[in-house]
């Protein structure tokens, strides 16, 4: 019989099915890390979202099979030592393919329009002790003709794709940082940098991937673009990242995740200061959980544990 633990049941708002196979199940709100190897004692099946499962971790598990994440992510698990040990990982894929690209635009759309600054002007009463029935305080820009770089080829940078062809702008799909080659239908990432208007971030969180975007790729962009975030919080660096806000490199930036999520007192991307700033947006890690995608998520997870114990695995990363 497969014993399923689920470690972090809160992480989700949905309807999590029972998987159609006989099995004991054992779930709790949230887990520490701490407490990640006595609960998952004796488990089969680990569910997992943010609680880390590094080597020591996955060697102290002599029953583990499979490690069904709750999310599209993988870093939270060492790979490598699940595949020493068979140890089967399977993720979630293309449950965020419109949510996300929809927020990336609610993100590109305020920045772009000033929409911040505007809600501020208005309830500063500029506009109630206007001479004419509009102001031009605040440049507005349309997405209509802007270029956009999309960094990340999967379903969610294709989203994004599709969206912005559909707002008329020119989109161009950057090929990695370090090719060699060029594939069909992309362009250098060097280019991408110096001619897109916005920038919207879809690639996963590697060691190639981390610092993808610092100092020298923010001075690179246009002073007047932007840089849009939905990914991992550890792509950007973050340090440069505000001094480029402070300091005008580039015209704004929108923000769904950070490099520590819930932020500590104190992290700099959640200054009041930073926050204050106009140009700057930053949602708590949201742009996933519209309710029809989370459904879809927690219908995908159950899917992923069945077909692993009928043998036939899937969205395998390991």
């Amino acid at each position: 019989m497969q014993r399923i633990v689920y470690l972090e049941r809160e992480s989700i708002v949905a309807d999590v099915r029972r998987p159609a196979f006989e099995h004991t199940w054992v779930e709790y709100p949230k887990t520490a890390p701490g407490e990640v190897v006595e609960r998952l004692q004796g488990a089969t099946i680990a569910i997992v979202n943010k609680a880390p499962l590094p080597a020591f971790a996955v060697d102290a598990l002599p029953a583990l099979k499979m490690v069904a994440v709750a999310a599209t992510g993988t870093n939270i698990v060492d790979l490598e030592a699940c595949r020493r040990r068979g140890i089967v990982v399977s993720n979630i894929r293309g449950y965020a393919a419109q949510t996300i690209p929809e927020h990336v635009f609610a993100l590109l759309l305020a920045l772009s329009r000033n929409l911040f600054a505007w809600r501020e002007t208005v309830a500063a009463g500029r506009w109630q002790q206007a001479e004419q029935f509009c102001l031009f305080d605040h440049p507005i820009r349309d997405l209509h003709g802007a270029t956009l770089g999309v960094v990340g080829s999967g379903s969610l940078g294709s989203g994004v794709v599709r969206l912005g062809e559909a707002f008329g702008m020119r989109v161009l799909r950057a090929e990695q940082r370090d090719a060699t080659v060029v594939r069909p239908g992309y362009t250098p990432f060097a280019e991408v940098l110096a001619e897109a208007d916005a920038i919207s971030l879809h690639c996963p969180l590697t060691e190639s991937t981390r610092h993808l975007i610092g100092a020298a790729e923010l001075r690179a962009m246009k002073r007047s673009a932007l840089l849009i975030n939905t990914a991992r919080g550890g792509i950007v660096d973050e340090a440069a990242l505000i001094q480029a806000l402070r300091e005008g490199w580039i015209a704004g930036a929108g923000f769904d995740v950070i490099t520590a999520e819930p932020p500590p007192a104190g992290h700099p991307m959640v200054d009041p200061a930073l926050l204050a700033l106009p140009n700057f947006i930053l949602t708590p890690h949201v742009a996933w959980s519209s309710r029809p995608a989370i459904q879809a998520l927690a219908d995908q997870l159950i899917d992923n544990i069945e077909a692993f114990v009928a043998g036939t695995p899937r969205n395998v990363v390991a």
